[in-house]
């Protein structure tokens, strides 16, 4: 029989001791945009162009009304950055170098998750996309497979690799230290627009009513001991018209409360790992 925990021990949140974020807050919000770039003719022999340019708006368009929302509130975010957006995008990259948001790894492109890549090609992929936030002046602190994949090597290539953080994981409130020593921090599927709005097509209302909701609980939970809230976005979604209200009216709710703490992915897991050593 496998064990069913390989890689991280098991960690009822009920026993946790009380975590403290800094300034007394009870909670800390990250904010994931997914910048990413799709090759025109993956899946398939056959260009998709639908399925490019639908996701090429987010980098074009999109993306800029989100840095135009989150400028307006002065909050700092964290990208989870395909490697070859750093090759083929220099307008974004200058402008995310501005901003001084974090760069955290997504592989080199969202068209080849790690379940089709040899060891060597995963390998390969880490590295280069640590070389490229690292050409931008960054260090790579923290990733995110694309898909939020990974291979049974994944964590260990990440471990020699230098990153600190994996955001695949999406168990937990807090974060929690993995047995190779990475560190796992909350990430979000139920506060993501691609699985709620892209696959299942709710309404704005609906998420902006999930966003709420779950701020107001792990408010009221932070009380007693602090908590993580991720929201994951990306700018071909959150980022169109129709929608980017979503985000101005999330952050006008979430900032006129005392106590929130917005932070980017790195910070939270240093200030998690002071108190946890």
């Amino acid at each position: 029989m496998s064990e069913p925990f390989p890689y991280f021990p098991f960690r009822a949140i009920v026993d946790h001791p009380p975590v403290r974020w800094p300034n007394g807050a009870r909670i800390a919000i990250w904010i994931v945009h997914n910048i990413e770039h799709f090759h025109l003719e993956l899946p398939g022999p056959h260009p998709n162009v639908m399925r490019h340019s639908q996701r090429e708006y987010g980098n074009r368009v999109g993306i800029w009304r989100v840095i135009e929302v989150m400028e307006k509130f002065g909050i700092p975010s964290t990208v989870a950055l395909n490697g070859e957006v750093g090759a083929h995008y220099p307008r974004i990259m200058n402008e995310l170098i501005r901003l001084d948001w974090e760069l955290m790894g997504h592989g080199m492109t969202n068209s080849i998750h790690p379940a089709a890549q040899s060891f060597q090609e995963e390998s390969d992929a880490i590295t280069r996309t640590k070389m490229i936030i690292e050409q931008h002046g960054r260090n790579m602190k923290g990733w995110l497979g694309p898909g939020l994949s990974e291979s049974p090597a994944t964590l260990d290539l990440l471990k020699d690799a230098g990153v600190e953080y994996v955001a695949d994981w999406v168990n937990d409130d807090l974060p929690y230290r993995m047995n190779n020593g990475l560190y796992s921090i909350p990430y979000s599927m139920h506060l993501n627009d691609f699985p709620l709005i892209h696959d299942s097509n709710i309404g704005n209302a609906e998420f902006l009513t999930r966003i709420r909701e779950s701020f107001d609980v792990l408010f009221a939970e932070g009380a007693k001991s602090g908590r993580v809230l991720g929201i994951a976005l990306h700018p071909f979604l959150i980022g169109m018209p129709s929608r980017i209200r979503i985000l101005e009216q999330a952050l006008a709710y979430m900032t006129s409360y005392e106590g929130v703490w917005f932070a980017r992915g790195g910070e939270i897991i240093t200030a998690y790992r002071r108190q946890f050593p």
